[in-house]
């Protein structure tokens, strides 16, 4: 009598955005190469954060925006593991989830990038009153205090859409502070 082996198939979820794919799909090389006889697919979707890019998180409803719908495809078993980065985690999860598996932390330096044709090297160079936008109350909460003469503006989106706002001719911001992993991820 013989025996046939059935692979193993699993389905990894996360965000419709690139820089979520990109992370997705690197977690999905690393399970293809431990383990070579199960079959790793992809799905991507959008969420509740990703459609509302205007407003702050905070205002909103903070973490659970990225992870919700996510959360739901997992409980019905529509995939089999989750993908996310960490920051968009939130702090209590919803019954039935758990967190199995973290990957080695990326640079967690955050990094200035300023409006194209501008020679500011830091924040010290910006002139008073100068916007600098960023999407994180942690960010501003810090700077706020250390750069008193400098407004701080929550700047949403996506990666290419903040570096897009950032340059835009009517854009507020004289600069932007992102993640360095991120700006690292999407090469």
């Amino acid at each position: 009598m013989s025996v046939t082996h059935t692979p193993q198939k699993f389905v990894l979820a996360s965000r419709a955005s690139e820089l979520a794919q990109v992370q997705t799909n690197s977690v999905r090389d690393m399970l293809e190469a431990r383990h070579p006889d199960a079959t790793f697919e992809t799905s991507f979707m959008t969420t509740g954060g990703d459609h509302n890019q205007s407003q702050a998180l905070y205002l909103i409803g903070g973490k659970g925006l990225w992870t919700k719908e996510l959360e739901v495809a997992l409980r019905e078993c529509a995939v089999d593991m989750l993908v996310h980065c960490y920051k968009d985690v939130p702090t209590v999860l919803p019954d039935g989830c758990e967190i199995v598996g973290v990957l080695e932390r990326e640079d967690p330096v955050d990094v200035l990038v300023v409006k194209k044709g501008e020679s500011w090297k830091s924040l010290e160079d910006l002139p008073e009153g100068s916007v600098v936008g960023t999407s994180a109350l942690r960010r501003v909460a810090q700077l706020k205090r250390r750069f008193p003469k400098l407004v701080f503006k929550d700047v949403r989106g996506n990666l290419k859409i903040r570096l897009a706002k950032l340059d835009a001719p009517d854009s507020p911001f004289s600069a932007i502070i992102l993640a360095k992993a991120g700006l690292v991820r999407l090469g």
